[in-house]
């Protein structure tokens, strides 16, 4: 099973504002309780290997999920975030202002996204996808923990579901959640669950 984890909420999660790769903008206290809880959510699923992405809140996430779960962890770079390009360090309300929703214009494939410098959507599957299959190869019916930003992890889900780029905007992955997928046969994979937060109903089952 791959386990997908978004970081914990971080200062630019609180601030409205378009981090994408700028150090700077570490976990909250609230994120750092988020990032401990979800670990002991994890602890029954005996994960085998963890990959981080390396950007400051997620591998902060990291680093207080393996330490509860006495692993350690890699960094890979095809797990990191968006590079946002001319838009870096701009709030919600300017970008609103000066661009519209470029948020669904990302899903959309509007022109203006590279014409900024911000990486394409097709990219980031690209190289998520790439390291899935690395692990698929890897590592057999084990479990696999990915810790990431949002849209790499609704890039894993637009390769299992047909999502609309409208659907793509609306979908939120929350801070600490896990979206867990499970490998088929042909490589093909199935969705579990998504923004997971709460052990209880895997508890009882």
């Amino acid at each position: 099973m791959f386990l997908f984890l978004r970081h914990g909420q971080a200062k630019n999660n609180v601030e409205q504002i378009l981090a994408g790769r700028a150090i700077g903008y570490p976990l909250t206290d609230q994120g750092i309780k988020q990032a401990k809880k979800i670990a002991d959510f994890l602890k029954p699923f005996n994960i085998s290997a963890i990959y981080s992405s390396p950007i400051e809140r997620a591998e902060q996430t990291t680093s207080i999920v393996a330490k509860k779960l006495g692993l350690g962890y890699s960094i890979d770079d095809r797990l990191t975030e968006i590079d946002m390009g001319s838009l870096s360090g701009m709030t919600f309300d300017n970008m609103f202002s000066k661009y519209g929703n470029i948020f669904l214009k990302f899903y959309e494939g509007d022109p203006i996204i590279e014409k900024n410098g911000i990486e394409p959507f097709a990219s980031i599957k690209k190289r998520v996808l790439d390291l899935v299959e690395h692990c698929s190869k890897k590592y057999h019916d084990e479990n696999i923990l990915f810790v990431t930003h949002m849209d790499p992890i609704k890039s894993m889900l637009s390769t299992v579901m047909q999502l609309t780029p409208e659907s793509l905007y609306e979908l939120i992955i929350r801070n600490a959640s896990l979206t867990m997928f499970k490998k088929e046969q042909q490589s093909n994979l199935s969705i579990i669950s998504i923004n997971s937060m709460s052990p209880e109903r895997y508890q009882k089952e």
